[in-house]
């Protein structure tokens, strides 16, 4: 019997040798988790492969940092419960940096500032910027940041909309000059609509401070630190610039 047992103990020990062996050969794969429903920064293609600027970004944040990637798509509602949990390593689905949320996670450098953008008309020349449209008109979404900048910029007049949506096809039909909204969901409606990508383009560079960035479990400075060294060679080299050319402009 206690053969057995020492039998049985040495195999367990075994087992669990060969799985520590192969977590630590797996040291360098951060795991990432990603909500793939927001088209350019995170989405599904035809065959279910998640794409998108944040998935380029990582990809070669991890080249330049020398470790590897596992994008696992999660639904949103409770994604900062797994990443607490540690059902992953980090959460990367255009999230933004937050007072709040830095208060239970720690997060990357930033990547992209989201803020707000403007759209225009294809033919609508020297205008990149909201002082260049004073007296002309503008929509937003009803009570977003973009609506409030425009009513703060004072000499604009707004128009607001139940959706941007409905102020892209006003813009599209010349009923307004143009239209605020967050850059990733501009570069959508402007960059992956076939119905506004001849007619509309974005202008200048975003307005207000949106900031997204990594999210990691607060104290897991192992994986923040390989994180924040690939996203800096990225920005430093000009890399991520040219993502943003490719998804967002």
């Amino acid at each position: 019997m206690k053969k057995f047992l020492l039998l049985s103990l040495t195999l367990i020990l075994s087992i669990t040798a060969v799985f520590a062996g192969g977590q630590k050969e797996d040291s360098n794969v951060i795991v990432i988790a990603s909500d793939a429903t927001w088209p350019p920064m995170e989405f599904l293609n035809e065959d279910k492969e998640i794409i998108g600027f944040d998935v380029d970004m990582l990809e070669a944040a991890a080249k330049a940092g020398g470790f590897e990637i596992k994008i696992v798509n999660t639904a949103w509602d409770g994604i900062f419960a797994g990443l607490a949990n540690g059902n992953y390593d980090a959460v990367c689905s255009s999230v933004t940096i937050t007072e709040e949320r830095k208060a239970s996670m720690d997060f990357s450098v930033p990547y992209i500032n989201a803020g707000q953008v403007l759209i225009v008309s294809q033919d609508l020349s020297g205008k990149s910027t909201l002082a260049d449209m004073a007296g002309m008109s503008l929509g937003a979404q009803i009570g977003t940041t973009g609506a409030i900048a425009i009513s703060d910029a004072g000499n604009i007049e707004l128009k607001t909309y139940d959706e941007l949506g409905l102020a892209i096809e006003d813009l599209a039909n010349g009923n307004i000059d143009g239209v605020v909204a967050d850059s990733p969901i501009a570069a959508d409606y402007v960059l992956g609509n076939d119905t506004y990508k001849s007619k509309l383009k974005i202008v200048g560079e975003p307005f207000t401070d949106e900031f997204y960035g990594v999210a990691v479990k607060k104290g897991n400075s192992e994986v923040l630190d390989k994180l924040n060294a690939g996203l800096k060679a990225v920005i430093e080299s000009g890399e991520r610039d040219e993502l943003v050319n490719k998804w967002l402009r």
